[in-house]
This record gives structure tokens, C-alpha cells and sequence, in this order.
């Protein structure tokens, strides 16, 4: 289902742009029944300070925050059950504090945010939610004792402070949140990363055969974005390039530099590479860099650089030197 995949999508963009102020913990288990928190987020405080650049989320996240991101609107019994998480989660902070006979803070007891695209008034009126008096319109709590507010997604005004939030919206309000993130300057620090994991998205949609009205649309949205992305990157190969060869000659310059940005994009995706596969692509020539800086963007996992290397036919003396002589 569709769902699953954008549970997951949404469960990567909240570790990513919270990890560099906190620890973030995604699936986190609850003790008692087997239950899971989709991302749970305890910030450093040391970094507290730097948290406005992530607007309304770099709010709920000055705090040990537990998030629940929905795809679709989330049900009252869905929403009894991210309050039965919480109570347990919160139980556990108070039993630990007692044994360790430690004065619990009111700021160390985390706070869950229900991020749901739409909510109906008949869930928010059996669930009790109220609309928030210190917050933006959208936000909806349920008592302080509880520490749990339901964030409507579709109803948060459509600024800068809540454009991280709207990503996780649906239609019309996701595609104009992501009109938004394309139009930030390029070395904004969490463009990039955004923009991967809606590819990624992208991507992982169009291999399911029974898609939602709505996620054919933001197929169709992200696909100009993409080649556009895939072009940019290509540039920027050919740029770095071209400021090498100024330096150490034209060929030899530019090939380095796409080898620096290819290395650096596989590294975002997969993490540190094998040494044979860093060898692998220095042996590459500029044109056979050039087919992998556009093909690197769809692989999706470390195998798919293994065939791709394999079917260009690029065997350097040193597997050579390792296979066995006839």
C-alpha cells in the first residue's frame, strides 16, 4: 500500500532534518504491549538556538518530542492509540526519575504531535482537541496533563515558518510546499536532502502498481523536478570541473571534479563506500562519468552501482590481480 511508503517517507525527513540537534529515533519500542513511535526526538540542548530555521517544527522540537505523521486523516482510534504511547512513554520517564531519585523537569517529559493532512470536527470534538490560544491556527490540544496536540496540516498558514510541516501534507497544499522548498537558494542546508527524499519517493510510487489520484499528481510534480535536479547536477560536475582544469589542465580537472561530486552524492545515499567501488569510478573516464552523474540519481540501493559499473565494463587491474590466473 502507498500508505506504508509514505509513512516511511515521512519517518526519513524527520530524522533528517532533526539529527543534526538531537538524537532521533525512528520506530522507537514501547515497553508493554509491542508498540512502535514513528520518530522519537530528544534534542542537545546546545543546539536549541538554531532550531528557528526549521520554523513551527524547529518549535515542537526544542523539546523531547514524540511525532506520529499521518497519510491520511487520523482517526479517533488512531489518535487513542498515539495517547496510550505517550502516557506509557512518559510513565517510564517518572518510574526511572523516581529510582534514580532525580527531580523530573517539566521540559524533559516529551510532548507528541499528531501531523495529520486534515481533521474532521467530530474527531476533534470526541477526542476533546481545542484549538491552541499560544500556536498558529491548526493546532489543536488535549489537555496539558496529556502533553499531545493534533497538528491539521491543511489548515497551518501558508508561511516560511510552517513550510516544513506542509511537506507532509497532501495535494495541493504539498505540491505548493514543494514549489516553495525549490525556490530556496541552492546551498539552503536542507534543500538538498528534502528534495532527495521526495525523489526517492518519486521513485518508490511509481514501481507500485495502484496508486491514490493524489500520488499520480505529485508523480507528475516531481518528474520535471527531477530531470531538472539530474541537469543541475550534471552542471555542476562540468563546472567543478572546468574550475579544476584552470588549475591542473582542463581534462584532468574537470574529471576530478566529477568524480569528487559523484563520490559525495553515492556517500549521502549509502553511506561510506566499499574502496573497490572508489576505485572503481576514479578509472572512469569523463564520458563514462557523465552517463553515471545522471544515472547515480535513480539508484536506490548499492547493488544497482555494482550492475551499472559491472555492465560498463570497468574491471581495474587490481580485481584482475585478485582473480586467480587460469
Amino acid at each position: 500500500m502507498t500508505r506504508f511508503i509514505h509513512d516511511k517517507f515521512a519517518k526519513d525527513y524527520l530524522e533528517e532534518l532533526l539529527k543534526p540537534y538531537g538524537k532521533v529515533e525512528a520506530q522507537k519500542p514501547v515497553s508493554g504491549e509491542v508498540r512502535y513511535i514513528d520518530v522519537f526526538f530528544s534534542p542537545f540542548i546546545a543546539e536549541i538556538p538554531h532550531l528557528p530555521i526549521l520554523g513551527l517544527l524547529g518549535q515542537f522540537a526544542s523539546i523531547p518530542a514524540i511525532f506520529e505523521p499521518f497519510r491520511n486523516p487520523a482517526a479517533k482510534e488512531e489518535i487513542r492509540y498515539c495517547l496510550q504511547q505517550e502516557l506509557e512513554v512518559i510513565s517510564n520517564i517518572e518510574r526511572e526519575a523516581k529510582r534514580n531519585k532525580t527531580i523530573l523537569l517539566d521540559r524533559e517529559i516529551p510532548k507528541t504531535w499528531i501531523l495529520t493532512p486534515t481533521a474532521s470536527v467530530e474527531v476533534l470534538t470526541k477526542v476533546n482537541a481545542l484549538p491552541s490560544k499560544k500556536s498558529l491556527p491548526g493546532i489543536y490540544c488535549l489537555g496539558e496533563e496529556f502533553r499531545t496536540a493534533i497538528v491539521v496540516i491543511h489548515q497551518l498558514p501558508k508561511t516560511p515558518e510552517t513550510l516544513w510541516l506542509r511537506i507532509l501534507g497532501r495535494g495541493t497544499v504539498q505540491k505548493r510546499a514543494i514549489d516553495e522548498i525549490m525556490a530556496l537558494p541552492q546551498d539552503h542546508p536542507y534543500r538538498r536532502v528534502t528534495l532527495e527524499l521526495l525523489y526517492n519517493l518519486q521513485q518508490n510510487l511509481k514501481i507500485n502498481q495502484a496508486i491514490e489520484s493524489d500520488d499520480r499528481e505529485l508523480i507528475m510534480r516531481l518528474a520535471p523536478l527531477y530531470q531538472e535536479e539530474k541537469e543541475r547536477i550534471k552542471q555542476e560536475g562540468r563546472q567543478e570541473g572546468r574550475q579544476e582544469g584552470r588549475q591542473e589542465g582542463r581534462q584532468e580537472g574537470r574529471q576530478e571534479g566529477e568524480q569528487r561530486l559523484i563520490l559525495l552524492w553515492l556517500t549521502r545515499k549509502f553511506g561510506e563506500l566499499d574502496s573497490l567501488f572508489i576505485e572503481q569510478i576514479q578509472a572512469l573516464s569523463v564520458e563514462q562519468l557523465d552517463l553515471l552523474g545522471e544515472a547515480v540519481i535513480d539508484f536506490s540501493e548499492i547493488t544497482q552501482l555494482e550492475t551499472w559499473l559491472r555492465n560498463i565494463e570497468v574491471l581495474l587491474p587490481l580485481r584482475d590481480r585478485e582473480t586467480p590466473a587460469p
